[in-house]
């Protein structure tokens, strides 16, 4: 057996390796690569771009990988030239332990479209056996005869059996002696004693004989060696069991006695992963753990152990350990690619691709995988446990931006075993959303006459979008009316939508004015909207009131004549005024500032009239002189003042003539009667005169402004209306329409009438006043 041992350690065998590399290509057969053991790293396998037949540029194009079992990178793929490499030298005990059949499984993964590739690594072991038959001569005593010659012992024989005959050897004195030879193996174990009668004859006459009992006791040579029970053991051990529990009891028998029976047990070809797992009892043959087994690290052990007996003869025998799974494992998943961000509103977009693997067996390593079920993705299953997760459908960044996506993987055994991988995954803005602006029409207030540059407003626009597709522009947009000078009027902010007024306003050249606006993205292709915007100008209290009537710059004073016997409440004369603001600020009122006589006359505070407050007296002054003040109610309020010149008379008709005798005059007084009666008449007259050229001025510009002239008998303005810029649409106390007077002369036989400051509309003025003297 040592020699046979020395035989066998001195015979080198070379390990092959093969590798299969399983297509899983339509069509396309598997292919079988081999490598030395003794490869280094580097060392060639195969080119996997000509086999595979793919160009080169393809491998690199679909991101082709290669992916272990055990996620050691024990080859590698050159995607530049497509050839199969080497990654590290390969180590049988490293890679399979003691197990017999070594196996090492790979895929290679491609990518758009997706395959997966298997393939194995395959290696094998051999032994051999000796035996040899032993023979031997055993010499017997010679018999003694006294006699000589041929008298003596001739020849021996010896009892029929099985094992022996006896052979006569001569010496070279004549003598002859036997020789017990063997004539068959004889077994200790079989038969442990033989008795034997071996017979001397003489050649004498007649010949002599004589026997001799042999017993022979056959001591034990160690020509058996240990033989087991059984050849081979198979024994399943769960993957959980603890430290000490025990595997398997060997037994072997050895026939022979003494120390040529005693047995020990001990491995032979035993890998440092069954030294290090198994241990062995070289008395009672028993095999206990020394450490957890992993069904995933390592799923069943070869054991041979050695017998040996004391003689150096030794038995063989194997023990296959198959680890029986236990679901200690949970599902492991791995990510091969994950595409973050992507972009929004592009349907079926490939999000990431892994692989999800359960190291236990059977129903402990059939797994489930799923993700939530209000999310817009799927999970897609391929080939080798791979999946792909898509997008179910276009998504929106403005509705949901980010999604936190949780794969769940379980197993099928018991108790189930989860695993769980989370994903952030963000969605890229895509430039689908318009700008909007908060409201669709804006309306501003500016008061007139602001300072340049005014902050008058500001429009504002966003944009569901990001980035730049939110980054937003503003502009304004031509206007539609042609005459409108809106460059000159208003500026925008392009950033933040401010509007500027660029110049002062005015409210009575421009009240309000609209444009449009414009928020445009920075997006590709850019969006925009539009907004209108209405500015609407607030009237400002900077205009006086304007007095019309009596002229403030006539060259002569104004003159009213005023019948001494008017009554009370007598319409001397109104003053007309406008303004050229609005509401409020056009809102005038009267009020007497002087007066010669106060108490005399009174003014309308809101018409205007001048009107006498009581009956006039003979020691009322013949002149009197009225200050009058037209005020607005703006902020601060604004006014105009206008004098009115007042001349008593006895009356109209006859004013030159000496009025009539009163009963009881006084002597003498008739002295000074036609001195007063001339000068009186001439004042009235010069007034009539003054009045009418007054009328006549303004009538003209009247006619001219309105266009309406009309003829008549009377002196005064032709009819018509105070011009349009001038009325008060708010009806507050100016001149709501025209206005006129006449003066008119009527001829007959009695005393003359004069018809003085009548107004020709009754709607405006409520009395008409006619007085005869």
């Amino acid at each position: 057996m040592e020699v046979g041992g020395e035989r066998c350690a001195k015979q080198r065998q070379v390990l092959i390796l093969f590798l299969l590399l399983g297509v899983a290509l339509a069509g396309w057969e598997s292919r079988r690569y081999s490598v030395m053991e003794e490869a280094e790293s580097g060392s060639f396998v195969a080119n996997l771009a000509k086999d595979l037949g793919l160009g080169v540029g393809e491998l690199a194009a679909r991101e082709a990988q290669v992916v272990s079992e055990d996620n050691e990178p024990r080859l590698q793929l050159d995607l530049q030239t497509g050839e199969l490499i080497l990654n590290e030298k390969l180590d049988r005990e490293e890679m399979c332990g003691s197990t017999e059949t070594c196996v090492m499984h790979f895929q290679v993964l491609l990518k758009k479209p997706m395959g997966v590739f298997r393939a194995e690594l395959l290696r094998d072991d051999t032994e051999n056996l000796e035996t040899s038959p032993p023979g031997t001569v055993f010499p017997l005593k010679k018999a003694q005869d006294l006699d000589v010659g041929n008298n003596n012992i001739q020849n021996y024989s010896i009892s029929p059996n099985s094992y022996f005959h006896v052979s006569t050897r001569n010496r070279g004195d004549g003598r002859k002696y036997p020789e017990l030879v063997l004539d068959k193996e004889l077994d200790r174990e079989e038969q442990a004693e033989l008795r034997l009668t071996v017979t001397a004859l003489d050649g004498g006459s007649p010949p002599r004989s004589g026997t001799a009992q042999v017993r022979i006791l056959i001591v034990d040579v160690n020509d058996n060696a240990p033989e087991f029970a059984q050849t081979h053991y198979q024994v399943q051990v769960p993957e959980d069991s603890p430290v000490g529990t025990l595997v398997v009891k060997v037994s072997a028998r050895d026939l022979d006695a003494g120390t040529n029976g005693e047995i020990s047990y001990s491995l032979f070809y035993s890998s440092q992963e069954i030294s290090s797992t198994f241990e062995l009892n070289s008395i009672s043959g028993e095999v206990r753990l020394i450490k957890k087994l992993d069904f995933e690290t390592v799923s069943s052990y070869e054991l041979d152990i050695d017998a040996s007996d004391g003689g150096g003869l030794s038995g063989k025998c194997s023990v296959s350990i198959e680890v029986v799974d236990v679901n200690d494992n949970s599902p492991e998943l791995t990510i091969s690619s994950l595409t973050s961000p992507i972009p929004e509103n592009a349907p079926e977009t490939e999000v990431a691709l892994f692989r999800i693997r359960d190291r236990d067996s059977g129903d402990n390593g059939r797994m489930v995988c799923s993700i939530q079920d209000d999310l817009p993705f799927l999970l897609k299953p391929s080939e080798e446990n791979f999946y792909t997760l898509v997008t179910d459908g276009p998504l929106d960044r403005e509705e949901r931006a980010e999604y936190n996506i949780t794969i769940s993987v379980s197993d099928l055994g018991t108790p189930r075993r989860h695993t769980q991988h989370n994903l952030t995954v963000r969605v890229a803005d895509v430039n689908d959303n318009a700008p909007a602006f908060s409201q669709p029409a804006y309306t501003l207030r500016v008061r007139e006459n602001n300072s340049p540059a005014l902050h008058i407003g500001t429009v504002r626009a966003t944009d569901a979008d990001a980035g730049a597709n939110a980054q937003l522009t503003y502009s304004l947009l031509p206007p539609s009316d042609p005459h409108l000078p809106l460059a000159s009027l208003v500026a925008i902010n392009p950033d933040t939508g401010q509007l500027f007024a660029l110049r002062a306003l005015d409210y009575e050249a421009l009240r309000a004015f609209d444009f449009q606006v414009r928020a445009a993205d920075r997006g590709a292709p850019a969006l925009s909207s539009q907004a209108r915007v209405r500015v609407l100008v607030a009237d400002a209290n900077d205009h006086a009131p304007v007095v019309l009537y009596p002229p403030p710059n006539a060259s002569a004073p104004c003159t009213e004549l005023l019948p001494r016997a008017a009554e009370p409440g007598y319409l001397l004369a109104k003053v007309v005024a406008v303004d050229g603001d609005a509401g409020q600020n056009a809102w005038l009122s009267y009020r007497l500032l002087q007066a010669t006589e106060p108490g005399l006359f009174g003014v309308g505070a809101h018409s205007g009239e001048v009107r006498t407050a009581r009956p006039l007296s003979e020691r009322d002054a013949p002149r009197q002189r009225l200050l009058l003040l037209v005020r607005d109610h703006g902020e601060p309020p604004l006014s105009a003042s206008v004098p009115l010149h007042v001349l008593l008379v006895d009356g109209f008709s006859q004013p030159h003539l000496p009025p009539p005798e009163a009963p009881g005059r006084a002597p003498g007084a008739g002295a000074d009667e036609p001195l007063t009666v001339a000068l009186v008449g001439a004042l009235a007259c010069v007034s009539a005169l003054l009045v009418g050229a007054l009328l006549a001025l303004a009538a003209g510009r009247l006619c001219r402004r309105g266009g309406a002239a009309s003829a008549g008998g009377c002196a005064g303005p032709a009819e018509g209306g105070v011009p349009g810029q001038l009325l008060d649409v708010g009806g507050t106390g100016t001149l709501a329409h025209g206005y006129r007077y006449e003066v008119c002369l009527a001829g007959g036989s009695g005393s003359d009438e004069f018809k003085f400051l009548k107004p020709v509309f009754p709607n405006i003025l409520g009395q008409h006043v006619e007085r005869k003297s």
